[in-house]
């Protein structure tokens, strides 16, 4: 089984999650998160979306995305990436699943509120505005990782 470093694990998930599984030789676990983003992806329609989020139509986005399908894709994602991130470490770090966990709250929080939400009569659409939702997420996850971390040395 080939080890992956950390960053490359974090990296790959981004781009495809379920390849830093593959490429570390956990293949059952990497075809399932294939076949998952795959799934998600297509009966949400969120490469259309990202499609015409890139190109300035954030309300068409919103409009032809499957928000109920949508809606697990957060929590897939940063699963596959914090499953990634744990299997890249040489030994196993104290609480490392709360920031991907809180990314993924988050993320899902902002694609609930993408329908309505809008800067300068602008909407930001169901792609820029989970996004965006990631860095308090993360924030978030890494503050009450930091404090567990602290009471927990303290015991």
């Amino acid at each position: 089984m080939k080890k992956v470093a950390p960053l490359e694990a974090i990296l790959w998930s981004i781009a495809f999650p379920g390849f830093p599984q593959l490429l570390s030789g956990k293949y059952i676990k990497g075809f399932l998160f294939l076949f998952l983003e795959f799934l998600v992806n297509g009966q949400s329609h969120f490469n259309k979306a990202i499609m015409l989020s890139f190109l300035g139509d954030t309300r068409l986005a919103g409009e032809i995305v499957n928000y109920q399908w949508l809606m697990f894709y957060p929590c897939i994602y940063m699963f596959a990436m914090w499953d990634a991130y744990k299997n890249s470490l040489e030994r196993e770090s104290q609480f490392s699943y709360i920031p991907f966990a809180f990314a993924a709250y988050f993320v899902t929080i902002g694609l609930m509120y993408s329908p309505i939400v809008t800067i300068k009569n602008r909407l930001i659409g169901p792609i820029f505005l989970p996004i965006l939702f990631i860095i308090p997420g993360l924030v978030a996850g890494f503050f009450i990782r930091y404090i567990l971390i602290k009471i927990r040395g303290s015991m």
